[in-house]
């Protein structure tokens, strides 16, 4: 089968071996997002080598003892955990600590043609959302995880960081739970997205004015200058939370975080049957985030697409 491998510091799509069934899941890829995390791993993020990619729908193939899902179209969350530590019994794998992650660490991802997974990962997709919608999945249970480590409410003044494409997914997320937010970014294209939806948007320029004017600020945009934006617009006893992971080293003002008793909170993975459901009911708008569609076999040329200006999301297709 084609895949996109990085190996020995280059990236190329060629044929590798097809997974098979064993102990997991076998599903044939139909569309895969290419995310800004499979662009940092090309810069050397993670350390990972072998296929890219993270976001996909799909098929099932083969599905050892679970017979039901061969044949539905399916997500997949990205952890494989071991099954049997404290974590993994309560059926959350995300902090396992020998957790697999799929093409992101220790484990072949979705810019292939099939891709494995255990039985356990797999959610079945609602027949209302579209495989363009689907392949969001991921990234909007990213967004929407915020929920689960922090409390919003209508009285949450949030700042959302960021115009790219998870920047754009969280402040649409963050929208829901009634709290007032405002993105802050670059690309009044980008921006209009969520400004079509009623969210408030400024430009960095303008943001800078609005010294500690926020309770909750979401770190979304991948560059250093995101963190001292944020610790600019956080009030006294404010919340940063931290969504972006990049390759390199970030400075971040210690002393602001003490003297201001500033909350600084990791988000990473959320969970996929909200951000299914959410998109189900159409409260989300990921098909404006979609620039571009390409076949797999021109993965290489599709990444670099991926990282120029203006450019939002790029789609795979196997």
């Amino acid at each position: 089968m084609l895949a996109l491998r990085y190996e020995n510091k280059k990236l190329n799509v060629r044929e590798v071996e097809r997974p098979t069934a064993r102990e997991e899941a076998v599903v044939r890829v139909l569309l895969s997002g290419i995310c800004n995390t499979d662009v940092e791993i090309v810069r050397g993020y993670a350390g990972f080598e072998g296929t890219i990619g993270h976001e996909f729908v799909g098929v099932v193939e083969e599905a050892p003892d679970a017979a039901h899902l061969v044949g539905k179209r399916v997500v997949g969350e990205i952890n494989a955990g071991c099954a049997s530590c404290e974590l993994c019994m309560k059926n959350d794998s995300r902090h396992c600590a020998t957790r697999t992650v799929l093409g992101i660490m220790g484990r072949d991802g979705a810019h292939a043609e099939f891709l494995r997974l255990p039985v356990v990962n797999l959610l079945p997709v609602p027949d209302e959302i579209t495989n363009e919608r689907a392949v969001f999945t991921e990234p909007l249970a990213a967004a929407w995880g915020i929920t689960e480590r922090v409390t919003l409410t209508e009285e949450t003044c949030v700042a959302v960081i960021g115009d790219g494409k998870l920047g754009l997914l969280c402040a649409q997320a963050l929208c829901l739970t009634g709290a007032p937010v405002t993105l802050v970014g670059k690309h009044e294209e980008k921006m209009r997205v969520v400004r079509e939806r009623g969210i408030e948007t400024e430009k960095v320029e303008d943001a800078e004015k609005r010294f500690r004017a926020f309770d909750l600020v979401v770190e979304a945009s991948g560059a250093e200058s995101g963190f001292a934006l944020a610790l600019k617009l956080l009030r006294p006893r404010g919340t940063l939370v931290l969504k972006s992971t990049f390759h390199g080293a970030t400075r971040m003002d210690a002393a602001r975080l003490v003297v201001d008793e500033i909350s600084v909170v990791g988000s990473r993975c959320g969970r996929f049957a909200p951000a299914l459901e959410l998109l189900k009911n159409s409260s989300v708008d990921v098909e404006s985030l979609i620039s571009e569609q390409y076949p797999l076999s021109k993965g290489v040329r599709a990444m670099q697409r991926a990282t120029e200006r203006g450019v939002l999301k790029v789609l795979l297709r196997q």
